[in-house]
């Protein structure tokens, strides 16, 4: 079986898919996006498929896109924000190197914006991301093999932390 080198969790703004070009340009391997992959699957953007489809829709790709990712896929991939929602997601990243990047509010809202098209954000974008995180760092804590905190950090930096805490080493 083939599986990724790296698979990054976080919410949205934690750098996952930076920090993932970074980590596969270093690694030497090719680098995925579940997200890239959902928009290629249903041929729109993610926040038309939440508006047209509605968020179970969305799920059901985002599953599909993580399964196929996970199973026959051998570079650096990073997971939508609520990918580990999925029980399912959590079994696949069981045995995966997961590195879960945490984010704080401000940084995340700095690197997002609070105006960019994210439908689970779109009303009272800190109070959802704030719920959103309540709900989900247990999971991406449940899933990681390694966590690093992208606070006052380059998105450099965060690629550093993850090869070390992995004990990665680039060709």
């Amino acid at each position: 079986m083939t599986a990724p080198v790296v698979v990054l969790v976080g919410p949205p703004g934690a750098g996952k898919s930076t920090v993932g070009r970074l980590l596969a340009e270093r690694l030497d391997v090719t680098f995925r996006d579940t997200d890239q992959d959902i928009e290629q699957l249903a041929g729109k953007p993610i926040p038309e498929i939440f508006i047209d489809e509605g968020e179970p829709h969305f799920r059901a790709l985002e599953g599909r896109a993580v399964e196929a990712a996970t199973t026959a896929y051998d570079g650096v991939l990073a997971l939508g924000g609520g990918a580990v929602m999925a029980e399912r997601t959590r079994e696949l990243l069981r045995d995966l190197p997961v590195v879960y990047l945490e984010v704080a509010l401000g940084d995340a809202v700095k690197r997002v914006g609070l105006d960019a098209p994210r439908p689970l954000l779109a009303v009272n974008p800190r109070a959802a991301w704030r719920e959103l995180m309540e709900a989900r760092r247990p999971l991406y804590l449940e899933v990681a093999t390694a966590v690093v905190d992208t606070e006052g950090r380059s998105p450099e930096q965060v690629a550093d932390a993850v090869l070390e805490a992995l004990e990665l080493k680039t060709p």
